[in-house]
């Protein structure tokens, strides 16, 4: 997807898949930001970039980048303010913005950061600006302080998304833009089913990694047999103070932890919880076997979590489930998990993170708890479980859904800033079209009292609570599960609740939304 520019643009970039990666470091900084700006994601260029270069030049690319593409639309209306006529040549704007950022927001000495951009000029083969390119950069090291401030004033978002933003969360317009700036701090989890949080954070403590323990509480309203009851649970996870790379955290490669968003570690525990409510107030004789999806899986996280949940030997496996009647009621003896994703190299993204975890079908065979794990390639707004089997019948067989729906991905522009670069004001109305499709698709094979968990990394209502008002109106059988005053995390919507990216100590935009299904 392409962003509209800031200012009017005439030369624009040819489609390429090729990222050349030579000449200096700022050089291969100005060509990743041109591949950017061409449709590609920061996450498919970041590593040709850093992987071209020698270890000792790496964090500065690396700050250089990230910052440039946080500060992207600031940058774009100072520079407009500083040239006496419109930059349209996007090389010269972008080669312009990462002398800006260098002088703003990186302390890069003034001649440095002037000669060497002048030079990067010259080596992209535009050095008819480099006397603009000079003159600019001069005039802002002149005052540095003055412009950064001028830069910082207002947002870094293309003006839609700052106009929708300002629509939809009026309240927390100005710390929610200028949050949407800053870098997101890291948060792991813990795999439970190999150690407890506790002990991981003294384990990094002997590796001289600080981290905080943080807890999330939830509470959300549920029905059994007798009468409406609230569930209660505890996430927890560890934030670093600082960021660090995998290869320094303990037992990493052995699957130990995994590199999560706090707020997204809220979704296996929710659906986990839900579905451990709804197999308590069934008859004995009814839940022996059951059968949970997790829709548009990929990278796996969730669903590793899900899956960690369930071999961990505590109360939050589904095995550990207790029914009213217990002399009766037999245990659970088998789990199946589908996951779906749609794009192939996503699948195998999925099989590479459980491989990681021990949580590939050949690690949950040889556990003793029997669970079956497909992972199917598919398009969520078509796929039917057993539509490829002689007997099939598409009839309701899922006891819970984990619908992590694909989204505009705004509450993660602090993790993937290009973001706010790549979307357009279209992709949201197409993005709502596409999870009213894929709900539409998925709620009939849900059984009845079974739950579904509506997931996005949005912070756009259109996406998130107004999705789900839609849903429930076009569906009768769906009643809205509520979450109660005991959670400690987002705010409350109409349906759901939206966590905001705002404290820079906190997680990312997330939205979660509890259905259930009655029967008809």
């Amino acid at each position: 997807m392409r962003q509209n520019s800031t200012a009017p643009r005439n030369n624009k970039l040819k489609p390429s898949s090729n990222l050349i990666m030579n000449g200096s470091v700022r050089v291969r900084v100005i060509r990743t930001l041109l591949a950017i700006q061409n449709g590609q994601s920061l996450s498919s260029v970041l590593d040709p970039l850093l992987n071209s270069l020698h270890d000792g030049d790496k964090g500065f690319a690396h700050a250089l980048l990230l910052t440039t593409l946080r500060q992207w639309h600031a940058l774009a209306r100072l520079l407009d303010s500083l040239a006496d006529n419109p930059i349209e040549e996007i090389e010269v704007r972008t080669t312009i913005q990462v002398g800006l950022v260098q002088l703003l927001y990186l302390e890069v000495a003034d001649h440095a950061a002037i000669h060497e951009t002048v030079e990067a000029a010259k080596e992209i083969e535009f050095a008819h600006s480099t006397g603009l390119v000079n003159a600019i950069l001069r005039k802002v090291a002149k005052n540095p302080s003055k412009f950064r401030k001028k830069c910082d004033k207002k947002h870094s978002l293309p003006n839609w998304l700052a106009y929708q933003l300002k629509q939809d969360w009026s309240e927390q317009y100005d710390e929610l833009t200028q949050g949407l700036r800053q870098p997101a701090p890291m948060f792991l989890r813990v795999n439970s089913a190999v150690t407890s949080v506790e002990d991981y954070q003294h384990a990094l403590d002997g590796a001289e990694i600080d981290a905080d323990i943080v807890e999330l509480t939830t509470g959300f309203k549920v029905a059994n047999s007798s009468e409406s009851a609230a569930a209660t649970l505890s996430t927890k996870g560890l934030r670093l103070h600082q960021s660090t790379s995998v290869n320094a955290l303990p037992d990493f490669a052995l699957g130990t932890a995994s590199v999560q968003d706090m707020h997204a570690q809220l979704a296996a525990p929710i659906i986990n919880k839900a579905l451990m409510a709804k197999l308590s107030a069934e008859k004995p004789d009814t839940n022996n076997e059951i059968h949970i999806l997790d829709a548009c899986a990929a990278p796996g996280g969730k669903l590793a979590h899900w899956l960690e949940l369930m071999s961990a030997n505590d109360e939050s496996s589904l095995f550990h489930v207790k029914q009213d009647d217990a002399e009766t009621s037999p245990a659970i003896t088998d789990i199946k998990v589908t996951a779906i994703d749609n794009e192939a190299p996503r699948i195998e993204r999925i099989r590479e993170n459980l491989q990681r975890l021990n949580l590939s079908q050949h690690d949950l065979q040889q556990a003793e708890k029997s669970v079956a794990l497909n992972i199917v390639c598919a398009d969520a707004t078509r796929w039917q479980h057993g539509k490829n089997k002689k007997a099939a019948t598409n009839e309701p067989v899922f006891d819970a859904i984990l619908l992590d729906s694909p989204c505009t991905a705004t509450g993660v522009i602090r993790r993937h800033p290009d973001i706010s670069i790549l979307r357009t004001e279209e992709d949201i109305e197409q993005t709502a079209l596409l999870q009213a499709d894929i709900l539409h698709n998925l709620w009939p094979q849900l059984k009845a009292g079974g739950y579904l968990l509506y997931v996005t990394c949005s912070i756009l209502k259109q996406e998130n609570v107004e999705q789900m008002q839609d849903f429930i109106t076009h569906h009768n059988d769906a009643v809205v599960i509520e979450f109660t005053e005991d959670c400690n995390w987002g705010i409350e919507q109409a349906i759901g609740r939206q966590c905001l990216p705002i404290d820079s100590a906190s997680g990312d935009g997330f939205y979660y939304a509890l259905l259930q299904k009655t029967a008809e």
